[in-house]
C-alpha cells in the first residue's frame, strides 16, 4: 500500500528547493573566490541574498504553474547558453578580480554599480516571468488558449524577461571589478538574439497581423524611439 503523500511535501520542498540551487551557485561563487571562506567578502554576501531572494521569489510566485503548451520548439544551444552563462558569470568575474586580471577603474565602485545592476536585472526578469504566469516557458512555446501579453513590462518592451536576464548578468560580471567575464555577457546576448529571432516567428506564425502591429510600436529589448515602421 502506497502512503498518500503528506500536505507539506509540496512546502518542504518549496523551502528546500531554492537552498540546494544557491548552494551549488555557492559553490561556484567560492571556486572562483577561492575559498568558502571568501564569500564573506560583502560583495560576494550581496550576491547570495540576491539569488536567494530570487530562488525564493520564484518558488512562490511559480510562474509556469498550469502550463499546457500547444506548440513546443526547442534550441538546446541557445537554451545551454541561457542557463550556463548566468552561472558561470560570476565565477569567471570573481577570478579575474582574485588573480588581478582585467580590472576595470574604480573597482569598488564599478562592483557596487554591477551588483545594483543585477538586483534591477534580476528584479525585471522575476516581474516579466509573473507577468506572463503560465505562458511563460523556457522554451520557445505557445499555450493553448495563448493571450498576447501587449501590457504592463510589455507596452513598449516584447521582451522585458531577456532585458532582466541580461542586466543580471553584466552586473554579476562587473560585481568584482573586473572585465574578464564581459565575453560571456556578449554570449548571452547572442543567444537571445537566436532566440528572440525563433520565438518572434513563431508568434507572428500564431498571432498574425495582431502581432505585427505589437512589434512595429514596440522595441525587442528597448522602447522603440520614433515612429511605427508601418501603420
Amino acid at each position: 500500500m502506497v502512503a498518500p503523500p503528506r500536505a507539506g511535501a509540496p512546502l518542504v520542498r518549496r523551502l528546500i528547493a531554492p537552498l540546494v540551487v544557491l548552494a551549488f551557485e555557492a559553490a561556484l561563487l567560492a571556486a572562483g573566490l577561492g575559498s568558502f571562506a571568501a564569500l564573506a567578502d560583502p560583495r560576494a554576501l550581496a550576491l547570495l541574498v540576491l539569488w536567494a531572494a530570487g530562488g525564493y521569489a520564484l518558488q512562490w510566485l511559480q510562474p509556469m504553474r498550469g502550463h499546457d503548451a500547444a506548440t513546443t520548439e526547442r534550441d538546446p544551444g541557445a537554451m545551454l547558453v541561457l542557463l550556463m552563462a548566468p552561472l558561470l558569470t560570476p565565477m569567471v568575474g570573481a577570478i579575474g578580480a582574485r588573480m588581478g586580471w582585467a580590472m576595470l577603474p574604480q573597482p569598488w565602485l564599478v562592483s557596487w554599480a554591477g551588483i545594483a545592476l543585477a538586483a534591477i536585472g534580476l528584479t525585471l526578469r522575476i516581474a516579466a516571468m509573473a507577468r506572463l504566469g503560465p505562458r511563460f516557458s523556457p522554451l520557445v512555446a505557445v499555450q493553448r488558449e495563448h493571450a498576447l501579453e501587449t501590457t504592463g513590462l510589455y507596452t513598449h518592451v516584447r521582451h522585458p524577461g531577456y532585458l532582466g536576464g541580461l542586466l543580471a548578468c553584466l552586473g554579476s560580471a562587473l560585481a568584482f571589478g573586473s572585465a574578464l567575464a564581459l565575453p560571456l555577457v556578449l554570449l548571452m546576448r547572442v543567444a537571445q538574439g537566436a532566440r528572440i529571432r525563433r520565438e518572434e516567428a513563431l508568434m507572428a506564425r500564431t498571432f498574425g497581423d495582431a502581432w505585427r502591429a505589437y512589434a512595429d510600436r514596440t522595441g525587442a529589448l528597448l522602447p522603440r524611439i520614433g515612429a511605427p515602421r508601418r501603420a
